[in-house]
């Protein structure tokens, strides 16, 4: 009996010297203060240490603006804003009147949504059409959302009686950061809470920006304050005795330390943490669809997403065929500028960020991985990485599991499943 061929998947050869032409996005239009102050009871107010640091573009590694290094004493006056508001007149107010608000927000945002995804993309490094498509929209789609739910929390829940908490402390992330200050406030704002916002040290423009935007809305003065600052500042926030609710996404390992924190008071608390996904692909797949759809899956903002498919099985008798096309789809990406309309994968966040990818890397190859990166250059400037797939075995998963769940990049590791 003839032994049965096994047919080779060719690899796809491409015409490197076939370039797109530069489109940038324009700058021109957007207005950034050289430095940036607290907002707190509805205006722009100096922290009290008069401290201030850099924001950086992670593309080039050139300052964007100054901003406000708030400590325990503009946590504390902050927060006793957003109570002021929330006992004088938020929580007494009509919820139809709340929701105009909210509205006026979400309005006011598609207004500049142009000069907040050119915002988003310097500060944070994701490519300009993510941050034109995608984040300012659901930013303002989330305030648009809220706005119709706050006169209608109290119906939600037949039999239950809706109440507002009272002061809602938020801390959010770097990888999404005007869309993650929606999902924290415009619902807080709906059922009547009030808040003190902090944005993560690395990407707070578009927070600021949001809050010029609250000011022009003419939001009661406390109902939203924002202020910005590192690790010190978020857990003034998390320890301050008048909040009344902690909301969190970011690291499990800070989670960790929130949750111990809040231990044995009253303080109500949401903690999105850590993450990543797994796609699995079988033989019987339509493997063209789901190539496509690891590379979507991992490669989207950089890597830079709580659920990135970070992790891949493939059924041993299509591993190299599967993992042949990722590596020819790896080839098409464009790597580069962020503002650049045709760049696929933007600037890693911070050179912390970079230079913490480098070093897990280096441990899967020392680990027995084998790494494939794409062709592509790099800019010389600013923080980056090539698409990455990182080839590993089963016998290394626990250990490799442990060191890499909580890291954000654009790369995949692959294993192979038998039958």
């Amino acid at each position: 009996m003839a032994k049965k061929q096994t047919k080779k998947t060719a690899a796809i050869k491409f015409d490197t010297d076939w370039t797109y032409a530069p489109a940038p996005e324009s700058k021109d239009h957007i207005r950034l203060e050289e430095k940036y102050d607290l907002f707190i009871d509805g205006k722009f107010t100096p922290p009290s240490s008069g401290k201030y640091f850099e924001t950086i573009n992670p593309a080039n590694e050139k300052k964007l603006a100054m901003v406000s290094d708030a400590n325990e004493k503009d946590v504390d006056k902050a927060v006793s804003s957003a109570r002021n508001a929330y006992d004088k007149y938020w929580s007494k107010m009509p919820a139809k009147e709340r929701g105009k608000y909210i509205y006026r927000i979400a309005r006011i945002m598609q207004e500049r949504a142009r000069e907040l995804a050119v915002i988003e993309t310097m500060d944070g490094g994701k490519a300009i059409r993510e941050s034109r498509d995608v984040d300012v929209p659901l930013a303002a789609s989330h305030f648009f959302y809220y706005a119709g739910w706050a006169d209608k929390v109290k119906y939600a829940v037949p039999g239950a009686s809706a109440r507002p908490l009272g002061v809602a402390g938020q801390i959010i992330p770097w990888n999404f950061p005007l869309l993650m200050a929606a999902w924290k406030i415009a619902p807080a704002l709906a059922a009547g809470n009030t808040v003190v916002l902090k944005p993560a040290e690395t990407t707070p423009l578009t927070a600021l920006k949001l809050a010029e935007i609250i000011r022009d809305a003419d939001l009661p003065p406390g109902v939203v304050n924002i202020i910005t600052g590192a690790g010190a500042t978020g857990a003034a926030l998390v320890n301050h005795p008048d909040i009344n609710k902690i909301a969190f996404t970011g690291s499990t390992d800070v989670g960790k330390i929130i949750q111990k924190a809040i231990a044995g008071t009253n303080k109500k608390y949401t903690l999105e943490l850590g993450g990543k996904a797994a796609n699995i692909i079988f033989e019987d797949a339509p493997i063209d669809q789901a190539v496509e759809g690891v590379i979507n899956g991992i490669f989207f903002n950089q890597g830079h997403v709580c659920c990135a498919g970070s992790r891949l099985f493939i059924q041993e008798s299509i591993a190299a065929k599967v993992i042949r096309k990722l590596k020819d789809r790896m080839e098409t990406l464009i790597v580069g500028d962020p503002l650049d309309k045709n760049t696929d994968i933007g600037a890693i966040n911070s050179r912390m960020q970079a230079d913490k990818i480098k070093q897990y890397l280096k441990i899967g190859v020392n680990e027995g991985g084998e790494m494939y990166q794409s062709s592509c250059s790099l800019p010389t400037k600013g923080f980056w990485c090539k698409p990455t797939i990182l080839q590993m075995f089963l016998n290394h998963r626990e250990l490799y599991k442990k060191k890499f769940s909580d890291l954000f990049w654009p790369f995949r590791h692959s294993e192979r499943l038998k039958k």
